[in-house]
């Protein structure tokens, strides 16, 4: 019980260090009992598995009383992921807003340390969108909602919560969808507070996922909220095209995703870039504007690419003219594919650097 109450403790204090003046005492997030979750997931049965998390493995489960639920659970022994389970329970047991997941509560109990989520029934956006027998359920019409409840998700992180809250790790497996499909952004393991005037940050610690990190981050460690905008740039290509940014066919004849919708935009057959699944689904002007602004995220400077205000505003107000035009992007990261399995899956990055040695780790998520 002593290891439960420290943590309980710091978990406490690091709530009224981040969020403050919204709580006086402990974090209001329910203690679920350990024997409850153990008879929901069927003792974290296989057939239960979800999936794997930002720093544990997802089970699906259902309360005694009917109520289906997710569970992650904290890896033993991982330094990091004690890390992220402290970042989960601080940051969305705080945070309302109608496209984040909803945290209904978390269990210490000796050396496990579970979070307790709402189920989406959908699952995560990856899971559909880059399955060629499952992308035909995001017609045109659910894809455009998703682009925009991503990006008021992520205009509250940046802008209407309390403290600016950088999430460092959007991308479409940390989208979830509910019944509606609507967008539920998860996992903010990773994700980092500005306070006052703070803009930037830097570390010598960059993890992150290929082909969704910015420029300045991957390189140099550098992350703000225009970091947060790249990522965003690079889903809502992904949304509109179909491909995964980390493994784009080159068989496309482009070095890239965002090389490819580039490309096309400058041509004048922006819509020549959507899925094919959904091609006559689409409504022209909203797919133009979406990559446009796409584009507009995806700027190597982080001084040209747009605030999330801007990209609310410019995808939802049909009327509005985007007068900028995007610079032609030239960052990349690209990994290689294993030569025995030609696995492309989305993997975790991890750049260290010291004394200007970098080493290099990646890492399935």
């Amino acid at each position: 019980m002593e290891g439960k109450e420290r943590l309980l403790t710091d978990l406490s204090s690091r709530t009224d260090e981040f969020v403050e003046g919204e709580i006086d005492q402990d974090p209001e997030l329910p203690q679920i009992d350990f024997g409850s979750i153990l008879l929901a997931t069927n003792n974290f049965s296989e057939s239960n598995k979800l999936g794997k998390g930002g720093f544990g493995i997802v089970y699906k489960g259902k309360l005694s009383g009917g109520q289906e639920i997710a569970v992650k659970r904290l890896v033993r022994g991982s330094g990091q992921g004690l890390e992220e389970f402290k970042n989960e329970v601080i940051l969305i047991a705080k945070l309302q807003h109608r496209n984040f997941v909803r945290l209904l509560g978390c269990c210490i109990h000796g050396e496990e340390k579970l979070l307790v989520y709402e189920y989406m029934p959908n699952k995560s956006l990856d899971f559909l969108l880059f399955d060629p027998t499952q992308k035909t359920k995001l017609d045109w019409g659910k894809r455009f909602n998703i682009i925009k409840g991503i990006a008021r998700a992520l205009l509250y992180l940046h802008q209407d919560s309390r403290l600016r809250i950088i999430h460092r790790d959007l991308k479409a497996s940390n989208v979830l969808l509910d019944e509606e499909m609507n967008p539920k952004v998860s996992d903010f393991g990773l994700a980092r507070t500005f306070g006052g005037n703070q803009d930037e940050a830097n570390t010598d610690r960059v993890v992150g996922t290929y082909g969704y990190m910015s420029p300045e981050y991957a390189m140099e460690g550098l992350y703000s909220v225009k970091s947060d905008v790249y990522s965003y740039g690079v889903l809502l290509l992904e949304i509109v095209s179909g491909f995964r940014n980390s493994s784009f066919p080159l068989v496309m004849d482009s070095p890239n995703l965002l090389a490819y919708a580039w490309q096309l935009w400058n041509e004048g057959n922006a819509e020549d870039y959507v899925d094919q699944s959904i091609a006559g689904s689409c409504a022209r002007a909203e797919v133009v504007r979406s990559i446009h602004v796409g584009l507009l995220c995806v700027q190597d400077s982080p001084s040209d690419r747009p605030a999330m205000s801007s990209v609310v505003f410019m995808l939802e107000n049909e009327e509005a003219t985007i007068s900028a035009a995007p610079k032609q992007p030239m960052f990349t990261i690209r990994r290689n594919q294993n030569p025995h399995t030609g696995d492309s899956r989305d993997d975790n990055i991890e750049m260290r650097s010291y004394n200007n040695v970098t080493i290099t780790t990646a890492e399935g998520r």
